[in-house]
C-alpha cells in the first residue's frame, strides 16, 4: 500500500525545484510546499552564478534559511547526467526521473508546455519527499566513466549509420546516371 501522509517535517524549510530543460534554456519551477506560492525563471544551461543567484534570491523571498536545503528533479533525456552532476556541485540535492514513469491522462487532450511540466514535476517532487515514493521511478546515476564509455559506445553507432546512408545515396545517384545514360 503506497503512505500518502504528508510528512511535514521531511518537506519543511526546503526549497523544491523542477527543472524543465532544453538545448537553449532552464526553467526552474520553485516552491517551498504545496499551497505556497510558486516562482519560476530561466536560466542558461550550466551557467552556475545565474543558477545559484536565483537559488538565493527565491530562498530569500520565500522567508527560508540561506542554508535550507535544495531539492530538485529533472526528467532523465538527451542532456544525460552532467546537469546532475551540475546540480550537485552547487549544493543541490538532485533526483533524475524516468519521463516514462510520470502518469499521464491517456484519454484526454492535455497542453504541453515547459510552464505546465514544470509544474506537474514541481507536485510530483512534493509528493516524493513528503513520503510517496513509489509514484515514479528514480534513475541510478552512472559514474562520468560509464556514462563516457557509453557515449563512445554511442557515437560509432552513429558513424556506422551514416557511413551506411552515405554509401546507399552514392549507389541510388551513381545507378540513376547510369539509367539516364542507357536511355539516352
Amino acid at each position: 500500500m503506497t503512505n500518502t501522509t504528508h510528512q511535514a517535517k521531511s518537506t519543511a524549510a526546503a526549497l523544491y525545484v523542477a527543472c524543465e530543460l532544453s538545448a537553449n534554456e532552464w526553467l526552474l519551477t520553485m516552491s517551498r510546499a504545496t499551497d505556497a506560492p510558486r516562482r519560476r525563471a530561466r536560466v542558461r544551461p550550466g551557467d552556475r552564478m545565474a543558477v545559484e543567484r536565483v537559488l538565493a534570491e527565491t530562498k530569500r523571498r520565500m522567508g527560508l534559511a540561506a542554508d535550507a536545503p535544495v531539492r530538485s528533479c529533472y526528467e532523465a533525456g538527451r542532456d544525460g547526467f552532467w546537469p546532475h552532476r551540475f546540480l550537485t556541485a552547487v549544493g543541490v540535492r538532485n533526483l533524475v526521473v524516468d519521463s516514462s514513469s510520470i502518469e499521464v491522462p491517456r484519454r484526454a487532450r492535455r497542453a504541453k508546455t515547459d510552464r505546465l511540466d514544470g509544474e506537474k514535476l514541481l507536485r510530483l517532487l512534493l509528493r516524493h519527499w513528503g513520503g510517496e515514493r513509489d509514484m515514479w521511478h528514480v534513475v541510478h546515476v552512472p559514474s562520468r566513466e560509464v556514462e563516457d564509455a557509453r557515449h563512445a559506445s554511442r557515437g560509432l553507432t552513429t558513424l556506422q549509420a551514416e557511413r551506411t546512408r552515405y554509401r546507399n545515396r552514392i549507389h541510388r545517384s551513381a545507378g540513376a546516371a547510369r539509367g539516364a545514360a542507357a536511355a539516352a
